[in-house]
């Protein structure tokens, strides 16, 4: 938010007017605060632009079209002077953040998350449409999320259902990507355009990325017309529920009504954003509003109190202007004094940026050849624990001490801190945050973009096993279970390790669902109820080392002398398999793709599965895990050898034929992680970086 500057009202109606949201060509967004304390978007026309009839028109339209809907599902109107003076419309002023940046800073929201925003939205649009509008430019930039739901804002280009899609001065008034075919045609509309935008929005919020993608409009608005949407990247189960919605017919698409009945989340959907990182910012950003708002003992009190809160609404990420559809950045770079700072309060996770993915048709590299590494190897890491990508950095503990990440893209240094030397794995907190414990025992975190310090909790720690979206679960120096809320650092339940297993807790463990899946160092799988610590679940000796149990969905998978699949609520066996050529080795720990493929392990062989019932896809030879995870990036599969060859080796996923190797020194420690289209190896002290295809 920026100052009121020269030309700007101080005051509008009944609203006193603190500061500038953001601006445009056709006017500015302000904050404003009435007599009684309530905050306020007020958008208000440029005074250079209120004698243009056409604007004066549109921007008249938007104010009666927000007043005429009275659904709990968009922002309420507060006021509006439309005639005489200057034209303004004031809205609820909404903490963000918008569904389009919730999904970029904490991943694709799960499948009952996105039946329960579905539901509610299209709700919302029943009511609307009740009311004789159509909305025309639901997009995930349009849609707020609060603690109580969902809500639609900017009815700016709204209209009636008998009304044309395109403007008296030609222009399509539409966003591409999000908008029907018709509207891209300039075809009357109906309110079927709006279905057709959920649709979108649906496939973005279950599968990260929209529906419709090219490299300029024109082209986009022919894919939207002509080509079939890319839901690739859509869990199965949504599917049914999501391709009617994006049906080029208008007619062929079902109702709001209907869309809301067959997306009946099951019972605690709403824990999306009433529960772990994402609520736990709408909470911190609503509480600074209110108390932006609050009356004060005096004027001065008052100023003094709003100019310390919207710092801290500028350290929770991003406000709303709830009727000028445009979130805004507020991330303020003054640092408050340190008892003041909000350990609590960080900015969204960063983007990742994505690698080419290397194609041998187009000649990028020669099948059974080696790649050039993207950069490396580069001697700065301690050799353990292992690198850790967290989307634009590369963690990792520094050779010269300390905890340290590096550039994805370059391998240059970001940031450095020298006073913790962490024994254990670190982990990655919604990609917002790194979790390190450091010698003393204390669990400490700090901004994985920057390396700026946050909260910490002296537990007397001695490992992290796993994370969820509200709590960090670890191991204490006395063999205790413990879950530390990320809320408030807080112990949320302790449990000593039960009796008669073999060895003691050790990472990796998998948490999800309301359950923490860990191994002994000794092959003893053990389930616990995340909300108390309760043992829920147990296998004696899947083998007689170290498990890593991966996660997905309600099924866990268990390497060892088997691969095991386990309902993960109760522990009931689903499938099993053992091979027989393998001489006597364990699986490794296996990986579960988006499209529900497993790939797993058990040298010399590679095994392709299916996760409903483990049936084999394929299995090839030559295969090499070093005991590491199966790791699945681009169209390969990747294995490391440190043992006989000292080589990196990739097969393609489609039938296990190999496609590079890549020769690296041997080592006794090794570790290979993915992330953005890029592979990092970790051998000993060095580090690279290598392309995929």
């Amino acid at each position: 938010m920026t100052p009121l500057g020269t030309g700007d009202p101080i005051r509008l109606g009944p609203y006193r007017l603190l500061g500038v949201l953001g601006e445009g060509g056709m006017g500015k967004v302000y904050l404003g605060v009435d007599r009684t304390g309530t905050a306020a978007a007020v958008k208000v026309l440029r005074p250079e632009v209120v004698d243009e009839a056409d604007l004066n028109r549109r921007f008249i339209r938007e104010a009666q079209a927000a007043r005429a809907v009275t659904s709990t599902g968009v922002a309420a109107v507060l006021g509006a002077q439309t005639e005489g003076g200057r034209l303004w419309i004031a809205t609820e002023f909404l903490a963000g953040p918008t569904l389009e940046q919730a999904v970029e800073a904490h991943g694709p929201f799960e499948e009952r998350a996105v039946r329960a925003i579905a539901a509610s939205i299209a709700r919302t649009l029943c009511d609307i449409h009740a009311a004789g509008l159509i909305h025309r430019d639901l997009k995930p930039a349009n849609i707020v999320l609060t603690s109580n739901g969902p809500r639609i804002i900017d009815f700016g280009i709204a209209r009636p259902q008998h009304g044309l899609t395109l403007t008296p001065t030609g222009q399509v008034p539409i966003t591409p990507g999000y908008s029907a075919p018709e509207q891209a045609l300039g075809h009357r509309v109906t309110p079927a355009v709006d279905v057709f935008s959920l649709g979108a929005v649906l496939v973005q919020t279950a599968g990260g990325r929209p529906p419709f993608d090219a490299t300029n409009i024109a082209a986009l608005l022919y894919k939207v017309v002509h080509d079939e949407p890319d839901l690739s990247t859509v869990p199965e189960a949504l599917l049914p529920l999501i391709t009617p919605l994006l049906a080029k017919e208008p007619t062929a698409r079902p109702a709001p009504a209907g869309i809301a009945v067959a997306c009946a989340p099951p019972r605690g959907a709403e824990r999306c954003w009433r529960r772990g990182p994402l609520a736990e910012e709408i909470k911190k950003r609503e509480s600074h509003v209110r108390a932006l708002t609050a009356p004060g003992p005096s004027e001065a009190d008052r100023g003094l109190s709003r100019r310390r809160m919207v710092t801290g609404l500028a350290g929770g990420g991003t406000l709303l202007a709830a009727g000028g559809g445009a979130a805004f950045t507020l991330w303020s770079r003054e640092r408050s004094e340190a008892k003041e700072k909000d350990l609590f309060a960080f900015p969204p996770a960063a983007r990742t940026p994505k690698a080419k993915v290397l194609d041998r048709d187009d000649g990028d590299f020669v099948v059974g050849g080696s790649p050039k590494a993207l950069w490396g190897p580069l001697y700065i890491a301690e050799g353990t624990p292992a690198v850790l990508p967290v989307r634009d950095v590369l963690v990792f503990g520094h050779r010269d001490g300390g905890i340290a990440a590096c550039n994805v893209v370059d391998g240059k240094q970001r940031w450095v801190h020298r006073d913790i030397r962490p024994k254990s794995r670190y982990l990655s907190l919604s990609d917002r945050l790194i979790a390190a414990v450091d010698e003393a025992g204390t669990l400490r975190t700090f901004i994985a973009a920057t390396g700026e310090p946050r909260w910490s909790a002296p537990v007397g720690a001695s490992a992290l096993l796993a994370a969820d979206e509200d709590t960090v679960y670890l191991r204490t120096k006395d063999h205790r279970l413990c879950a530390v809320a990320r809320s408030n650092a807080r112990v949320r339940w302790s449990r000593k390790f039960p009796e008669g297993f073999n060895g003691t807790l050790a990472p990796p463990g998998a948490a999800a669902h309301e359950r923490l899946v860990v191994s002994t160092d000794k092959g003893d799988i053990l389930a616990f109820d995340t909300t108390d610590g309760r043992l829920v679940w147990k296998v004696r000796k899947q083998w007689d080392s170290l498990v890593r149990p991966a996660i997905r969905k309600s099924i866990v998978l268990l390497n060892g002398t088997t691969l095991t699949a386990r309902r993960l609520q109760d522990g009931k066996e689903l499938w099993t398999i053992r091979d027989k050529t393998s001489y006597d080795r364990p699986f490794s720990p296996a990986t579960i793709t988006d499209d529900e493929t497993v790939y797993a392990v058990n040298e010399p062989l590679l095994f392709k599965l299916r996760s409903t019932d483990g049936s084999k896809i394929w299995s090839g030879r030559g295969m090499v895990s070093g005991g590491l995870p199966t790791l699945v990036q681009g169209n390969g599969v990747w294995g490391i050898d440190t043992e006989l060859e000292g080589e990196v080796i990739t097969v393609d996923k489609t039938d296990g034929s190999i496609l590079w190797r890549y020769d690296i020194p041997l080592a006794q420690n090794a570790w290979q992680v993915a992330d953005g289209n890029r592979v990092f190896i970790m051998t000993d002290r060095s580090v690279y970086a290598l392309p995929v295809c």
